[in-house]
């Protein structure tokens, strides 16, 4: 009987739970947590499959997206269960998702009509040039003003024409209007509110800001844009705050339930930082690195390369937040790298061992342009390059230059927006799954010559959506005032060597940076007797 008692009583005790969908790169996950002290209760994880049918090509299947999320729904419900609490505290869902993955599907049927075409994907080298040749004085920021973007192959528009121009069926379904495009938080919303049943077809603003679509004044869909790249408006989602009911979910354990929040990955990575202060900054350690500073209510525009993008709008009356992002495509994918190409790591966590073995790259760098470089150079001719190795190099080594090349991306876009703001970060908050390597997180510290601050709780991304959803009008368990926010229990790494040899090393970096440039052009080759 007791037993039974103190079952019911910490049920009444726990009060309203939020709940996030967190779709990334190379997994999903759910996760649940208590809206009131922002403690994660319980959440489960899958993995998703990338395929790569050609060189430079990343896709990924939209129905196992989205079954992989009904799987994690359904896992942690069952935990919850377990753990004697009642799923039916669970007040609200928020979605948060990698951005600018594409896909297009069918709206009578509900089938996409291709899979995904990931972020990282470089299939649209060709459709990037002949825009970009297009504009006065061939200049891939020529759309900057109204998106904030570069012309590049990172953004939803030149996927979404790459996929109008070459797959069949998805021409003849925008010309038979029955084609719907979505990045995937539209994807998942829509399937989960009831798919060809009346599902809701909607995106929020900082997911709309990605896809060179949108324009970050208006925060509107721009027909200027649109006919630059001869899209059809009415393929697209509406646009919605981050913060505001779109609909209920429409079948699982937690029908009924409302969706109201919806962020991009590293938007809501920024939220659950509590990056709420114009100058407050996050580095996220995930597939990519992505650096985003809260540059306040209106835009800000880099002269170092760094992007514009909507931070978060937090309610339907709220004002939008803007964000100065530097993007890295490479981050943990050099990881994966290392482990699936090569074969010299079995897991993840065994990079850290095998770096820490030797303490030092020993002189070699690795630049790891797999997908040419973004932030801050946008260079996607760029490929990428091992070098300054001698007959002592061994794998050892080559996982220390794995980690290294991971922060000095990061010094890269740091700098730049130094540069662009005019003052420099005096510590940097970090979070991601890359984030538990505490070899990385103590090298990053060296780099930066700054501290590095890791809070206790990893999924800050996750926490970010489920701030947003518990805190929309009509549900409103989880305050966003200052003074409600929990305080956050974090871990600080010191810059343990001298500011010389840090200098020293990332000088080395550059120099193997610009021996990774302009490799894959598509000029004919010189065959070294001077004729073409």
């Amino acid at each position: 009987m007791n037993g039974i008692m103190a079952a019911s009583s910490n049920r009444i005790m726990l009060g309203p739970l939020v709940a996030a969908i967190d779709q990334g790169t190379s997994s999903t996950r759910f996760l649940v947590f208590n809206a009131k002290t922002a403690e994660l209760l319980s959440h489960h994880q899958v993995e998703i499959k990338q395929s790569f049918p050609k060189e430079g090509w990343v896709e990924e299947d939209p129905k196992e997206i989205l079954q992989s999320v009904y799987e994690c729904m359904d896992r942690t419900c069952e935990k919850l269960t377990k753990l004697n609490i009642d799923i039916s505290n669970i007040k609200a869902i928020g979605v948060t998702n990698q951005r600018e993955t594409t896909i297009v599907w069918d709206k009578e049927t509900g089938e996409p009509l291709y899979n995904a075409i990931v972020w990282l994907d470089l299939r649209t080298q060709s459709t990037v040039e002949r825009l970009i040749n297009k504009t006065p004085g061939r200049n891939k920021n020529h759309l900057k003003h109204k998106t904030g973007l570069p012309i590049s192959t990172y953004f939803s528009a030149v996927k979404l024409r790459w996929l109008m121009d070459n797959v069949e069926k998805i021409h003849e379904a925008v010309l038979s209007h029955k084609a719907m495009f979505g990045t995937v938080d539209s994807w998942l919303i829509w399937c989960l509110t009831g798919g060809k049943k009346g599902g809701v077809h909607c995106t929020d603003v900082t997911n709309a800001s990605r896809t060179m679509l949108f324009n970050i004044h208006t925060m509107d869909w721009d027909p200027e844009l649109c006919t630059y790249f001869d899209i059809p408006m009415e393929i697209l989602p509406k646009v919605r705050s981050s913060s505001e009911i779109y609909g209920l979910m429409k079948s699982g354990p937690l029908t009924g339930v409302p969706i109201s929040g919806c962020l991009g990955d590293q938007s809501a990575a920024l939220v659950g930082q509590m990056c709420f202060k114009d100058g407050q900054a996050k580095n996220t350690y995930g597939t990519g690195c992505f650096l985003l500073k809260n540059v306040g209510t209106k835009p800000v525009m880099s002269d170092h390369g760094l992007l514009t993008t909507v931070a978060y709008k937090l309610g339907r009356d709220k004002p939008a937040y803007y964000a100065l992002e530097g993007s890295v495509a490479i981050g943990g994918a050099v990881v994966r790298w290392l482990k699936d190409n090569l074969g010299i790591i079995q897991t993840s966590s065994e990079l850290e061992k095998l770096a820490a073995d030797v303490g030092t790259s020993y002189g070699c760098y690795f630049v790891p342009a797999f997908s040419g470089l973004y932030a801050p150079y946008w260079e996607p001719s760029a490929r990428g390059i091992i070098c300054g190795l001698t007959q002592f190099t061994n794998r050892s080594h080559l996982a220390f230059a794995a980690l290294e090349a991971v922060c000095f991306q990061t010094r890269e876009i740091l700098d730049a927006m130094n540069l662009d703001s005019g003052i420099h970060l005096a510590q940097l908050q970090v979070d991601g799954g890359m984030t538990s390597n505490r070899l990385l997180m103590q090298l990053q510290a060296d780099i930066l010559c700054i501290p590095v601050v890791k809070p206790s709780m990893p999924e800050t991304t996750a926490l970010g959506a489920a701030m947003a959803a518990g805190a929309a009008e009509g549900v409103s368990v989880w305050s966003l005032n200052p003074e409600d926010l929990t305080e956050v229990t974090s871990e600080k790494f010191e810059p343990q060597i001298n500011p010389e040899e840090s200098e020293l090393r990332y000088a080395r970096w550059k120099k193997a940076v610009q021996k990774a440039m302009n490799w894959e052009t598509t000029e004919p080759v010189n065959n070294g007797n001077g004729q073409k």
